[in-house]
């Protein structure tokens, strides 16, 4: 599985709990960050890789990447696509996770235009990219699903992914990024605050998470939504 962000930390917060879920299954998940967060108001961009790292480690991730797109301006360009097509081609996910077609940074709405864009365009041969000077093959992504971010789903081909069992170990990859949340003791600044490091920040995510794990019986889940309908070959799916 490739998660596509914006910006690190985004994977954490949106879907770390299905992230943490399959790697304890076996699974190999690549986080993508098309940025170095440079713009955030607290820390530096090499304290946040750092931090993207040690919450990586938390989540059993394999490989994070960082596209070095400019934070705050990410373009619909065709520098930025190819960018995205020639790592959808190196990892070759099944499954790819996007940022929410509308949300409230700009820059989630731009990665979800790029992922779409960059996903049907990585499986025509025309299109050539090369990786360490070896042309790559096409691949094109099985499933696309949006994340849900600061904004709600719209309603239609929503998943609620149940992730009781991992949520801690979410809400730590979180707090791996101790200069953009609160997280006293890890981080001391007299930087100013924003909304993400209000105290009550983390309880609303858990507050959230809760309400979906609502929705399905369990104690938490994250959601996702497809653009295309969803099939399964079997009832026996789910049941």
């Amino acid at each position: 599985m490739l998660v596509l962000a914006a910006h690190p930390d985004d994977a954490e917060l949106s879907c770390g709990g299905t992230i943490k879920q399959l790697t304890n299954e076996g699974r190999t998940v690549v986080i993508v960050d098309c940025t170095r967060g440079e713009l955030g108001t607290r820390g530096t961009p090499e304290r946040r890789r750092d931090e993207a790292l040690a919450a990586a480690a938390i989540l059993g991730v394999d490989t994070r990447l960082c596209l070095n797109m400019q934070d705050g301006s990410v373009a619909r360009s065709d520098e930025n696509i190819h960018a995205v097509i020639s790592v959808i081609r190196r990892i070759r996910p099944y499954l790819l996770l996007i940022p929410p077609a509308i949300d409230r940074h700009p820059d989630h709405e731009a990665v979800h235009a790029l992922g779409r864009s960059a996903a049907f365009l990585a499986g025509l041969k025309n299109i050539v990219t090369t990786d360490g000077g070896v042309a790559q093959e096409p691949h094109r992504p099985h499933r696309i699903l949006c994340y849900q971010q600061h904004y709600e789903l719209p309603t239609g081909h929503v998943i609620y992914s149940d992730v009781s069992n991992t949520f801690r170990a979410k809400m730590d990859s979180v707090r791996a990024f101790a200069s953009q949340f609160h997280v006293p003791e890890a981080y001391a600044s007299d930087e100013p605050q924003t909304h993400l490091t209000r105290e009550d920040f983390l309880v609303e995510v858990e507050a959230r998470a809760r309400y979906f794990g609502s929705l399905i019986g369990v104690s938490y889940a994250e959601a996702f939504v497809s653009s295309e309908p969803l099939g399964v070959p079997s009832l026996s799916m789910l049941v």
